[in-house]
Order: structure tokens, then C-alpha cells, then sequence
């Protein structure tokens, strides 16, 4: 089928959307939409078409480009919540959101926690056989149904699946710092220091990756105060106020608790990640210190041993031939 935006829309089957296509390069134009009535589409468009259809600027997508390179980032935009988050790279509505490159491999299982999580509410209701309808919860921990706002879940979807992502790399860095660090203690050789030194690299450029994202915060042009009433949800919820001649509307206040709340949790989440990599930082720093002491030890006692070897062959030559004078005739045995 071919869109009207200059592309193809593709309807999504939930059980291979993603599974069924083939890879493509970086340079992929692929998006897997899903809406808020639990529909997929698989979108195959330009950047004209997605601005289009979302309302938001070149400049906002620009930073959803694979090709390029931007820092992470939330922006609050009047219609619309652009995330680039490592490989997250994604579009939220009040309806619908938009993951770019879905056959990523990093990609493919936030497209299942999606699709889990942004189920209708009446698409979570079974009927027990009487007629009556049985509610099937979302959370499982709790017992109680999702009903926070569209936009509100796929964020909290994408901020999960980064902070998890992270999390990962990094506990699989500790496993491989902390045993690398004790062998290079028991045994100072060249093949455990070149080891330490890749982990460390790698360590560094995960922590970059991390301090990026520590004391987050939603962007917008005119302050994240702004960012609030401009949310797609609230700010329907004050146009339908408006409409309904409803009493003086200063903002949905549950919403704009909630946002931050949820941003909060995660915050706290990069922050804890990002300490860990502080411990670890400081465990390699203690490690190298100790082993230039080792080092620095042994070059001590090296040069003991070679000033003591040298006083023995003067004594001998001042011993063999009895005379002080042939200490400089004999230069050869000085060294």
C-alpha cells in the first residue's frame, strides 16, 4: 500500500511485525507505529512524512538520524515527545508512538514491551463465561491495572528499556573488571596489564555514556515548566475542558505529579547505574596505585642489588691487588 506522505504502510501483524521484514542498513527509513487501540502499522516514509503526520519540526527529527550523531535527549513538543536515547529513537503522541529502526536488535524487545504494555484497557478484560467481565492486570507486583496516560506508558516503556539497557552493560563490566583486577594483583604481567586497560577504556566510554543521561530532564523551548501544558495529554484535557465551559484550568496537577514522579524513578535509576561505575572507577584507580608501588618497590630493590653488586667487585679488585690506585686501572670490572 502506498501512503500518501510518499512511502509504504505495511498493517503490522503482532505475531511477526517485526520478525517477518528484513534488516536494513543503517540508513533505515523503517518505523513500527502502534497506536493507542492496540493497532501496528509498519511504516516505510520519509522524514516528511513523519513530520507531517507528528507535527514536529526538521530540527527535532534531526536528532533521530542513525547517520548522525546527537546526544541523548527528551524533548516536550507541543503534539508530540521526541526521545533519542541510544538506540531508543522515538516519537510519543496522546495516540500512537513511533519507534524508528524496529529489526534492531537492541529494538526488537522494546517493540514487544510495547506492544505488552499498550494494550486498551478494554483489551485487557476477559469474559468469565456468566457474562461478567474479569480484569487481566497489567502489573503483576501490585495487582492493579495501568490507566495512566498513553503517552505517560510508552515513555515509562522507553525509560525502562534504557535504564535496564545500562544497567546490563554494566553488571556485565563488573564481572569482568573485578577478577581481571585480583589476577593482576597475584601476578604483575604485561598480558593482565593490557587486559585491565581495555576494561578501563571500556569503562570510560560507558560512563560517558551514563553521565549524559544523569540529572535528565524534559527540553523545550520555553522551559520544561511550558513542557507540561504542552503534553499532548494535558494539554487535551484543558482543550476539552475549554470546550465544555469548565471552570478556570490551570493545568491537569495529577499529571503533571505523575510526569515527575516517573521521571524521578528514573533518574534515580542512571544515578544508581552511574554510581556503580564510580566504585569501579575507584577500584581500578586503588589497583593502579598499588601496583606502582609493587613496581616501584621492585626497581628499588633491583638498584639495592645492582649498587651492592658493584661495591662487592671494587672490594674484590681493592683485595685482589692490594692497592687503591688500581681501582681506575681496571675500568672494565666497575661496572
Amino acid at each position: 500500500m502506498t501512503g500518501r506522505e510518499g512511502g509504504y504502510v505495511v498493517p503490522a501483524d503482532p505475531a511477526n511485525a517485526v520478525g517477518g521484514l528484513k534488516k536494513k542498513g543503517a540508513g533505515s527509513r523503517s518505523w513500527i507505529l502502534i497506536d493507542s487501540s492496540g493497532q501496528e502499522i509498519i511504516l516505510d516514509v520519509d522524514k516528511y512524512a513523519i513530520m507531517h503526520r507528528v507535527q514536529i519540526h526538521a530540527r527535532d527529527l534531526r536528532i533521530l538520524d542513525p547517520l548522525l550523531s546527537y546526544p541523548s535527549a527528551i524533548l516536550g513538543r507541543e503534539r508530540a515527545i521526541v526521545l533519542n536515547l541510544e538506540h531508543i529513537k522515538a516519537i510519543i503522541t496522546s495516540e500512537e508512538v513511533l519507534l524508528r529502526d524496529p529489526l534492531d536488535d537492541n529494538v526488537v524487545p522494546i517493540v514487544e514491551d510495547l506492544r505488552r504494555r499498550l494494550k486498551p484497557v478494554n483489551a485487557n478484560r476477559e469474559d468469565n463465561g456468566d457474562g461478567k467481565e474479569l480484569a487481566v492486570h497489567h502489573d503483576v507486583e501490585t495487582g492493579e491495572e495501568d490507566d495512566s496516560p498513553f503517552e505517560f506508558r510508552a515513555l515509562e516503556v522507553a525509560l525502562e528499556a534504557i535504564c535496564s539497557y545500562l544497567s546490563a552493560r554494566t553488571i556485565e563490566l563488573e564481572t569482568a573488571v573485578y577478577p581481571a583486577l585480583d589476577m593482576l594483583t597475584s601476578k604483575i604481567s604485561s598480558r593482565n596489564l593490557d587486559r585491565v586497560r581495555k576494561l578501563k577504556s571500556q569503562m570510560t566510554r560507558l560512563t560517558a555514556r551514563v553521565q549524559k543521561k544523569v540529572g535528565w530532564g524534559i527540553t523545550s523551548g520555553s522551559g520544561a515548566a511550558s513542557w507540561f501544558l504542552a503534553s499532548p495529554t494535558i494539554g487535551s484535557k484543558i482543550s476539552r475542558a475549554s470546550r465544555a465551559s469548565v471552570a478556570t484550568v490551570r493545568g491537569d496537577e495529577n499529571d503533571v505529579e505523575e510526569l515527575e514522579m516517573l521521571l524521578e524513578a528514573y533518574f534515580m535509576q542512571i544515578d544508581g547505574t552511574f554510581n556503580k561505575l564510580t566504585t569501579l572507577r575507584e577500584y581500578i584507580d586503588n589497583t593502579e596505585d598499588y601496583i606502582n608501588i609493587q613496581l616501584d618497590n621492585h626497581r628499588n630493590r633491583a638498584h639495592s642489588v645492582r649498587a651492592l653488586s658493584q661495591f662487592w667487585n671494587r672490594m674484590s679488585i681493592y683485595l685482589l691487588f692490594g692497592s687503591r690506585n688500581l681501582w681506575y686501572e681496571h675500568p672494565i670490572y666497575l661496572e
